[in-house]
């Protein structure tokens, strides 16, 4: 007993210790070099053995295509000034005032969400956002910053393709759109609402001191902003459309964005390694090593434990076991992030055949605790990535301070429209 404890409790602390470099950054190193820290750490200690750990990033392979996909349109929509373009409609749109396009930017971040997934919302969005922003003359461009990692979030299981978390929770066993958004409609309303209502309420006090402009001055849209336009239309388009098909959401994304980036290149007649070397790849390792880290965890017993306990508290009180699932659930993708630990909970669901009210409630907190702190979700991390670039910076410490007062208040009310209404 205490010689396969002993294993088990090293992976634990370097899983922890790794978990917590990606939160911290000490020394200043990206959120990567943690993680694939952590994972290398594993193999090389033989606490995970090498093939299992390539089974881990394999795992990951859909997740890796959806990104690149999503960070090619990013990338060369900003490039070709779409973003800019956009930002312009939303400030003549908001005619001056600071709240109205804190609406107009959370009723945006809504629908990039709901049609395109959260990761969507953080990649592509966010430099919209910015641009919006410093169009405005905004004096501090955080609190509509700030909408885009929230939002992400609490509209990310409105429909199954809002988030591939989603898909992971339940699997073969995803339920059919009518029945999903008769589960999750009156929830995801509650989590939109309530995110909206918290943020409104801390982000007033700078947002009643701002005076924003209220024209700016924007070019014409060019061909191949039209064009990268188009292409994140029809990958939204494409997405549902595979979503319906039960196809896997990575390739048809990375196909949209690959044939994106060649038709503006070639409208450009050039422009390739500007775009490959602005596209922020550091993403894929941290996705990576985060997923051999759950593949670790998994050979120390942890998934039998979960799934045993879970069928053993449905039995007992289906009720308390939803909300305990949610809640519980909810914190600790704090602690692996939310798309291993949907991974994990997926897979003890599944496992423990528990009933589609649980699973929901699960799904909801997988959804939903990423909006706890900067290590909740990828989408998050990504959105770290993208306002860093444009010279912005939230320490893991402020944005706790802000997800202790936005998340819990969501997911009670989510949670309780799920299982009272």
């Amino acid at each position: 007993m205490g010689a396969s404890l002993t294993p088990n409790l090293a992976t634990w602390g370097i899983a922890g210790l790794a978990t917590l470099g990606v939160i911290v950054r000490p020394m200043g190193w990206p959120e990567a070099i943690w993680a694939v820290l952590g994972a290398a750490a594993l193999v090389v200690l033989g606490l995970l053995p090498p093939g299992t750990a390539w089974a881990g990033v394999l795992k990951g392979t859909d997740v890796y295509l959806f990104l690149v996909g999503m960070m090619l349109l990013a990338e060369i929509a900003r490039k070709e000034g779409l973003f800019d373009w956009l930002a312009g409609l939303a400030v003549r749109a908001a005619r001056g005032s600071a709240t109205r396009l804190f609406l107009l930017v959370y009723a945006v971040g809504t629908l990039v969400t709901v049609f395109l997934s959260n990761d969507a919302c953080a990649v592509v969005l966010t430099p919209a956002v910015y641009a919006a922003a410093r169009a405005a003359r905004a004096q501090d461009p955080l609190p509509y910053l700030f909408i885009c990692a929230f939002i992400a979030n609490a509209a990310s299981f409105v429909l199954p393709i809002s988030n591939p978390a989603n898909l992971v929770v339940f699997a073969e066993h995803m339920p059919p759109l009518a029945e999903w958004l008769r589960t999750f409609g009156l929830p995801s309303a509650a989590a939109i609402l309530a995110t909206y209502v918290a943020l409104r309420i801390t982000q007033n006090g700078a947002l009643k001191a701002m005076t924003l402009a209220a024209e700016v001055e924007t070019a014409p849209l060019g061909t191949g902003g039209k064009v990268a336009a188009a292409g994140i239309l029809a990958t939204a388009g494409a997405l549902i459309a595979a979503s319906a098909a039960g196809i896997d959401l990575g390739l048809p994304t990375f196909a949209a964005g690959v044939a994106t980036t060649l038709v503006v290149l070639m409208i450009r007649r050039g422009g390739l390694v500007d775009v490959v070397r602005d596209v922020s790849w550091g993403v894929l390792p941290l996705v990576a090593g985060l997923f051999v880290l759950v593949e670790a965890l998994e050979t120390t017993g942890v998934l039998r434990l979960l799934a045993d306990t879970l069928r053993a508290w449905a039995s007992a009180d289906p009720a308390a076991t939803a909300w305990a699932g949610g809640a519980l659930v909810a914190f600790g993708t704090n602690l692996v992030n939310n798309l291993p630990a949907g991974l994990l909970a997926g897979a003890a669901v599944q496992e423990a055949e528990v009933s589609r009210r649980i699973a929901g409630a699960i799904l909801i907190g997988v959804d939903l605790g990423p909006n706890l702190s900067v290590t909740g979700s990828l989408a998050t991390i990504l959105w770290l990535t993208a306002i860093r670039r444009e010279g912005e910076h939230v320490s893991a410490w402020r944005f706790l301070k802000l997800g202790l007062v936005v998340m819990p208040p969501a997911l009670i009310l989510a949670l309780a429209a799920l299982l009272l209404v």
